[in-house]
């Protein structure tokens, strides 16, 4: 055992010295790791990865940690364009982590049509070595390709520094380096207008025009939830705990929450959490997106979010 663990060891150093051996590396400065305009784009490259594989319990928190060993891309490559590769499920080693992300890698160029070097800004060496800029380049294609109608921040760009090792020494230059375009989240143009969400379209109206609009979902929440006894007049907080939200998707999509499956009085924010989350799994389930809207920002009373779903419920069943 001793032995297998002193050769694990030897072979993880020798891919870090390999790492710095001669050619170019691009690195993000320091100071544009700290750019709000980066932070929300690995924001929502991490919600569009967990919002895809959420069936599949895999949760992933940090692009620079979860990716390296192409367990996260190779489900995503499965979800995503159907595909079915023959590699281990789970690979320990650093070399079964290589032969891995080898295989995912050549399907995933192919899948991108990236012909061209010049084109590919990621390879396995450096989403292996859990380097960040290429493996937002990577994710960033792959939404284009497999999900082009996500909105990503756009305009995203980050100071790079260029290091080249050389015989005579090391030489290093700053460059800036594009993420995202224009065209990779909502701008002006009219198709992008169309796909605006329409809660997050009507927020930007005159108040009485939002007050209106709540008015209309208040009343179609009160009148399905009148024959329980129930009455809301805090949109906000008397969804923030998931019950009423829980008991209002039961009535509308005709099926019984067993009480035992939530907290029917929650008494703090874990069981709150428990109880909204369990609501937008059972919309999913019966086909009401939800992709948009996370569980916390309804706990916390967020306007927008509670909006988002009632509205989802209303414009499905405001004629019945």
């Amino acid at each position: 055992m001793e032995a297998d663990i002193f050769e694990y060891h030897k072979e993880e150093e020798l891919v870090d010295i390999e790492t710095f051996e001669g050619g170019k590396q691009k690195l993000i400065q320091p100071t544009s790791l700290n750019n709000p305009k980066l932070k929300k784009l690995k924001e929502a490259l991490l919600y569009w990865i967990n919002s895809t594989l959420k069936l599949e319990h895999i949760v992933v928190q940090s692009l620079e940690e979860d990716l390296y060993d192409g367990l996260v891309l190779h489900h995503l490559l499965s979800r995503l364009a159907g595909v079915t590769l023959s590699v281990e499920e789970i690979a320990v080693t650093t070399t079964a982590q290589i032969r891995k992300l080898e295989v995912i890698m050549e399907e995933l160029d192919k899948r991108l049509g990236l012909q061209n070097d010049r084109e590919i800004k990621w390879n396995v060496k450096l989403i292996h070595n859990k380097d960040l800029l290429a493996t937002i380049h990577l994710l960033v294609a792959m939404v284009r390709c497999f999900q082009p109608d996500l909105d990503l921040p756009p305009h995203v760009k980050v100071e790079v520094v260029m290091i080249e090792v050389t015989k005579n020494g090391i030489k290093s230059e700053v460059e800036t380096e594009v993420l995202t375009a224009a065209s990779d989240a909502a701008s002006g143009s009219l198709e992008n207008t169309e796909r605006e969400d329409p809660i997050e379209a009507l927020l930007k109206l005159e108040s009485h025009k939002v007050n209106t609009v709540k008015k209309a979902i208040l009343h179609f929440v009160n009148q399905n939830m009148s024959t329980m006894g129930l009455q809301v007049a805090d949109m906000e907080k008397q969804f923030a705990d998931g019950v009423i939200l829980l008991l209002l998707i039961g009535q509308l999509e005709g099926f019984f929450i067993p009480l035992y499956d939530f907290n029917l009085t929650p008494v703090n924010p874990t069981e709150m959490l428990h109880n909204v989350t369990l609501a937008l799994d059972l919309m999913d389930e019966s086909g009401l997106q939800t992709s948009s809207v996370d569980p916390q920002d309804i706990v916390s009373q967020d306007v927008t979010a509670t909006l988002k779903i009632l509205y989802t419920l209303f414009k499905k069943h405001k004629g019945k």
